[in-house]
């Protein structure tokens, strides 16, 4: 984790770095980008391009993006089948991950599974969920966050929440994303 001193100020006003030509499907164009990651070359922005239902990687200073994984309009680099829920196929990605290898870990929404996709891979790994929505050790309902804490992991385990949504402390309405802090506390 980068650590920012705390005197560090920003600029008021911001530049785009990616998109920033209309809603759409071409691959200078983003439609309800929900979630970047980035790489660990500070260089590369993986965009989850929700509505276009692929994942997309963005070099840093460059006017477009290169498809990693979903459904494709313009160069093929993985997946390229269309919204569906098939092993080549997302369906309203939300959030990434971005390993050492650069594999990539989606939030496959309405597929209520996390798959990984390899660099140059044609279709990715279902590595949590798939099994329809619910709260069983097998399966996720809507996930939103990813982080890769253990893999090859063969289920998950139930770390906050878990007890139905409502406002307890042992309980989470609608949670969206994630993050650990330097100690590794979630």
């Amino acid at each position: 984790m980068t650590k920012i001193n705390v005197n560090t100020r920003w600029l008021q006003i911001g530049i785009t770095v990616a998109g920033g030509n209309q809603i759409g499907n071409e691959l200078n164009q983003l439609n309800r980008p929900l979630n970047i990651c980035i790489g660990d070359d500070q260089q590369t922005m993986y965009i989850a391009d929700t509505f276009n239902h692929h994942i997309i990687e963005w070099k840093y200073g460059s006017t477009n993006g290169q498809i990693v994984a979903g459904d494709t309009c313009g160069t093929l680099v993985a997946g390229g089948h269309g919204q569906g829920n098939r092993l080549n196929q997302l369906n309203g990605p939300g959030y990434i991950f971005v390993d050492q290898d650069y594999s990539v870990y989606i939030s496959d929404e309405n597929n209520h599974r996390v798959m990984k996709w390899t660099k140059d891979a044609t279709e990715g790994i279902v590595v949590a969920g798939g099994h329809g929505p619910g709260s069983g050790p097998f399966q996720l309902s809507g996930p939103r966050g990813v982080i890769v804490d253990q893999l090859d992991a063969k289920q998950g385990t139930v770390v906050v929440g878990g007890n139905n949504e409502e406002n307890e402390q042992n309980q989470l309405y609608y949670p969206q994303d994630l993050s650990f802090d330097r100690q590794g506390n979630l």
